[in-house]
Formats: C-alpha cells, structure tokens, sequence
C-alpha cells in the first residue's frame, strides 16, 4: 500500500520538477543531533544537590526519569530505534561519568569521564556533541560566571571550557568526526544593571582565554539568549555580543538557538543572514511558547521555514542541527521521537519544493505565481513520501511507533 501511495505521489512531485528520490538520498546525509538532557531532566550524573538553575526550568514529574548512565543510554536507544536517518548525540559536561568512587569538578573534568559514551557512540555509529555547563553548580549560584567580578570564580570557569574544549577534541578524534563545542552561559542581572559594558568585556576576556589553543576537530560557538528566569533584565551573552565575538574570531562561530530571542523574532531570516558570512551555522532547535520554554519541537510553520533556509540555500553540510527541550510533563522518549521525527520531517519538506523554479518567479517578478504555488505545495502528498522514506530506514512508518514507547514504558520506566 505504502508503495503504491509513493509511485503516485512521486510522479504528482515530478509533474512540479521535484526529484523525490533525490530528495530521500539528500535526507540520509543530514545528521541530528539530538540533546541526552531530554532523558533525565538536564540532571546529569554529579549528584551534588543542587538544583537546576541558570534560567531554565523542567516541569513535570512524569514517572520514569533516566536516575543513571545505563538507563540514560538504554533510553535513548529505544528513542533513537525509532527515528530514521543519521543521527549523534549531544552531552553536556555534567553527564560524566565516574567510577570507583571518583569525583572531580568541573574544571578538572577529562576524556577518560567520557569514554564510556564514546565506546556508546562507536557501537551505534553516531557522532557526539559536547556542551561545558556554566549552570547548577555552587559557583554559578548567583548568575555570574565567565563574567563574574571575582577573577577566582572567573578562572574556575575558564578552566572548565578549556577542559571541555580537550574533551571535545579527543571525542572527535576518538569518533574519527567532528564534535561541536558550545558555551552558553547563563550570565545575566534579574534587575536593571549599574554597568552593562563591565560584565561584557570580562566575558570577552574569558571568552579569549578560553578558546585561545586550538583544538582540531572541534567546531567552537558561541551561543546567546535574550533573557532566563531570575535574568529577566539583562544577559551579558546577547545575541549582538555573540554575533560579533564570533565574527571577529575567525574559527569561532554564532549558534542560533530558536528559543533564545524575542518572542516576535525567528532564526529562519537569520539563517541566510549568517550565511552571508560565515561558512558553517550551528544551530538549536527548540520550541519557545512566549518566552525560551524549551518545548517539544513539533512540525510546525516556523520549524518548515528553518528546514526551507537550511536547503534552499544548499546549506544541509554547512548548517549543524542539534535539537534543545526539556518536558518532564510527559513521556521522555516519546519527546525525542517526537521532536526528531519533526525536525526531518521538516527537512524532507524542504526537500521537496522545486526551489530553482520558485526563485525564477521571484526574480521576473512572479509574484502571484509564487503564491499561488506556494499554497499547492503546502497539500501535495508529502505524508507518503515520509512514509516511504521511514519504510526505507526500518522504522514504523505511523503512529505505530508509539505503541512500542508504552510497552518500553510499561516494561522499564515504570519499574524505576
């Protein structure tokens, strides 16, 4: 049946000069990232007590949170059974793992507390993604920390995102790939600050000690936000400091976060902004719900526009796409099937629009015609085409996947 459904729609594709087979084969090459936090709730494995912080929030206490690194790993396994196409994993720092009764901080963090997810990475043939956590520590309990006026405290953070810059690079060397390495800091004054330049430059200090050897392997960013819980009046990493850090460090580049901007803002027209300029966009995909809330990512008008920026503008190898949200409100492996299975979606989307013809129009001044096919496109039989890319990976094709989440559910996480 699915057969039949993508001879027919392939040829209704052809008839608008879409190579449909093309656009599956292109699918295949463009891996996501998707982020391990979604598993435990950004907890991690230092069981320190403290409390998830820098302006994020996970709410919800759906049952069957990942408690350890086995259940982490089983978990995502299940997930990723589930979802087509190339995939890597994205770690943060706090998901180290230690053995023997070993403990050290953040800023004497090694690859050896990540070996076991590289051994997990080379058994599945994915990539990994590295992220230092400048969050939910003792040092960062009053918001401060690569801007932080005690040059202590400050050092203590520097170190850290050194340390995590030679893990990266050994993971990526490890992985025989890259490893993208993202600092994101919480930064930021609940109330109206007193200095607003002070905080900024001690940031670009950091910033400049930090990434001041070199690593290969590694693709370094910087990432912004507009505002957090408990930063509402001022972040010291905004979009404009981020932007011009990494334009004026080669080597160095912006990632985009959907979720980190003003809620009347998208990063889809920031996409070939950037591309103007720098030959690689890291990018995070979440879903804001007024504020960076951090939702699951669904197959939605924005999500599209993204995936249409990424490919009309041949960008699939140069645009790196991670996934970022947190629900504890409902199932977590459900939200990353969700979530993922969005995202490609999207891309496939993409994929499908006879984008030459269109910037035709565009330029002749067609602009009736381009409405008017852009409309058409939007109830061309794309569903069958994803089912048959699905069919294509081994993975179901339908809704039938989430039956075998509520059997995962009942047989494991319920037992936790």
């Amino acid at each position: 049946m699915i057969g039949e459904r993508y001879l027919w729609a392939k040829e209704r594709y052809k008839e608008l000069g879409v190579d449909v087979d093309g656009a599956i084969e292109i699918l295949k090459t463009i891996p996501i990232s998707i982020h391990c936090w979604q598993g435990d709730d950004v907890t991690g494995f230092e069981n320190t007590g403290v409390a998830l912080s820098g302006g994020i929030q996970a709410t919800g206490n759906y049952p069957g949170k990942a408690r350890t690194p086995d259940e982490l790993m089983s978990d995502f396994d299940k997930a990723i059974s589930l979802i087509p196409g190339k995939k890597r994993i994205n770690l943060h720092s706090i998901y180290a793992i230690f053995e023997n009764g070993e403990r050290v901080d953040r800023n004497r963090l090694e690859p050896k507390h990540f070996q076991s997810w590289i051994d997990f990475a080379k058994e599945r043939g994915i990539g990994i993604d590295f992220n230092p956590t400048f969050f939910s520590h003792p040092l960062a309990s009053d918001g401060l920390t690569l801007s932080h006026p005690d040059d202590k405290i400050r050092e203590f953070w520097i170190e850290h995102g050194i340390a995590c810059r030679r893990i990266a690079a050994h993971i990526a060397k490890e992985l025989n790939t890259y490893a993208m390495n993202d600092v994101w800091v919480p930064d930021g004054y609940k109330d109206i600050p007193a200095d607003r330049l002070g905080p900024r430059l001690r940031l670009k200090d950091s910033l400049d000690k930090l990434f001041l050897e070199k690593y290969e392997g590694v693709i370094d960013c910087v990432e912004s936000k507009v505002f957090g819980i408990g930063v509402e009046s001022y972040t010291v990493g905004s979009s404009e400091f981020c932007i011009s850090y990494a334009a004026t460090h080669p080597g160095i580049y912006n990632l985009l976060d959907s979720g980190h901007y003003h809620p009347t803002e998208t990063i889809s027209d920031k996409i070939p902004s950037l591309l103007a300029f720098f030959d690689k966009i890291p990018l995070h995909i979440s879903r804001p719900v007024r504020w960076d809330s951090d939702h699951v990512v669904i197959f939605d008008d924005e999500l599209k526009e993204i995936a249409k920026e990424i490919v009309r503008n041949d960008a699939t190898q140069k645009v790196f796409i991670g996934l970022d949200f947190f629900d504890a409100a409902i199932n977590r492996i459900s939200a990353w099937v969700v979530g993922t299975r969005s995202m490609q979606k999207a891309l496939l989307f993409a994929l499908l629009q006879p984008y030459d013809r269109m910037k035709i129009m565009q330029n002749e001044g067609n602009f009736t015609e381009l409405m008017m096919l852009s409309e058409e496109l939007k109830t061309m039989p794309f569903g069958d085409i994803w089912m048959r890319y699905c069919e294509l990976e081994n993975v179901p094709s339908d809704e039938s996947w989430f039956g075998e989440v509520k059997k995962y559910e009942r047989d494991v996480l319920l037992r936790r």
